[in-house]
């Protein structure tokens, strides 16, 4: 069975949800593999200015950009569960 959001056909849940949301995942809160510093600062510099859009199209009285630039903002604050762990080194915390 084939999913259409908009007339686009989504290949997997997570491109359902960005095409329902109109949220790019990866914009905001970065791509699972690594990314250099360039690319981040020019990633999260049009996040932020996608972000002010939304805030300003809420402001302006478009709930569902105002409840988009929430949601966008929420993800900005979160760490891809991979990425985080290759991060991670045992033993070497305040505990350790």
């Amino acid at each position: 069975m084939r999913t259409f959001v908009a007339g686009q056909e989504a290949h997997g849940d997570t491109e359902f949800a960005e095409l329902a949301l109109g949220i790019d995942f990866d914009l905001f809160r970065g791509p699972l593999e690594f990314e250099t510093d360039g690319d981040r600062e020019a990633r999260e510099d049009v996040a932020r200015e996608v972000l002010r859009d939304l805030r300003e199209m809420g402001e302006a009285g478009d709930e569902i950009a105002g409840w988009d630039a929430l949601y966008a903002d929420a993800l900005t604050r979160t760490v891809p569960f991979l990425r985080a762990a290759r991060g991670y080194r045992p033993m070497t915390g305040e505990a350790a």
